[in-house]
């Protein structure tokens, strides 16, 4: 496979190359564990390099000539099928761990109904991700793109150094970012659908601007961190609405009248973590904050890179 440690410099193709081999190779070693069932673990780190990859193949596209089968509708559609069973997972581990410890018994013991039918959810989730992750789509998909990495096949673009390319990686990534309707919900009783578009928004830009790291300035992977920080509050925010809809649900009178103690205690987590993100939310939004991201991309713009070899590889992060 191509490496940029073989080139000198390296090119915007062998760079890309070595990151989609990386998420290739962690999908493949997840593949057993994930199957195995013994630990969410795997799941999670699956889905995660899932997301990575799509997010590489998408904004390295110009360099790339991929096979057919390794397409986006594929690998969304699979990214879709495991999400179901990891939701479920954190769900059943946030109010088992997290949760139940502070409630008081009679609500403990109310929520075993509720925990039952999570499980019975979850395993057919898992009969699902089972069929996917041994369906001849995704094999295939797994199949053409370890054949593609054994012998890439590159743009003219895909071609030339990367060093003076790093800019037009990483703008499209961030391209439209504080223009998202859903930094401008003034509460958390608005419109939590574009909150949570927001999330994703922000997660496919951080992994674009982190596909990166090893060939920017420090200015940049502190936006990398921001960004991350962002995504995790709002994922920490999603995960206490689906919970709550989940049990509201599954209660014949409603979360707030059969579990008050669990009601009042998800609606102060919720409004702590809103008032977090609307706080970090409303500094980077200024105007300060949006111009030092545009001048952190700016930063290693056709300067000397270093030698290749001492070039440390993209780190594979957990989330």
């Amino acid at each position: 496979m191509a490496s940029p440690h073989d080139d000198h410099p390296f090119s915007n193709g062998a760079f890309a190359v070595d990151l989609i081999g990386r998420y290739t190779q962690k999908l493949v070693s997840l593949q057993g564990p994930v199957l195995a069932d013994r630990d969410p673990e795997p799941l999670h780190q699956m889905r995660v390099s899932l997301r990575r990859l799509r997010t590489c193949l998408q904004q390295f596209a110009p360099a790339l000539r991929l096979p057919r089968a390794v397409g986006d509708p594929r690998l969304a559609k699979t990214v879709r099928r495991l999400g179901m069973a990891r939701d479920l997972d954190v769900l059943r581990q946030r109010l088992e761990q997290d949760l139940m410890g502070e409630l008081p018994e009679g609500e403990r013991k109310a929520l075993r109904p509720v925990l039952k039918q999570l499980r019975r959810e979850r395993a057919m989730a898992y009969e699902q991700l089972v069929s996917t992750l041994r369906s001849g789509g995704y094999l295939k998909l797994l199949s053409q793109l370890q054949g593609w990495l054994r012998e890439p096949d590159l743009t003219p673009l895909g071609a030339l150094p990367l060093r003076c390319w790093t800019e037009e990686w990483q703008a499209p990534m961030v391209a439209g970012l504080f223009q998202h309707p859903g930094w401008f919900i003034a509460d958390r009783h608005g419109d939590m659908e574009l909150v949570h578009d927001l999330r994703k928004r922000l997660k496919t830009a951080r992994y674009g601007l982190e596909n990166l790291g090893a060939v920017t300035g420090s200015r940049c992977r502190q936006w990398m961190a921001e960004l991350r920080d962002l995504q995790e509050l709002l994922g920490e925010l999603n995960d206490l609405h689906v919970l709550e809809k989940a049990i509201d649900d599954q209660l014949p009178t409603g979360l707030a009248r059969s579990l008050p103690a669990l009601e009042s205690l998800l609606r102060h987590r919720a409004q702590a973590c809103w008032e977090q993100w609307r706080q970090r939310a409303d500094a980077l939004i200024l105007p300060e904050r949006r111009r030092s991201l545009s001048m952190a991309l700016l930063e290693r713009r056709c300067e000397g890179l270093p030698t290749p070899g001492l070039v440390a590889p993209p780190a594979l992060p957990s989330s």
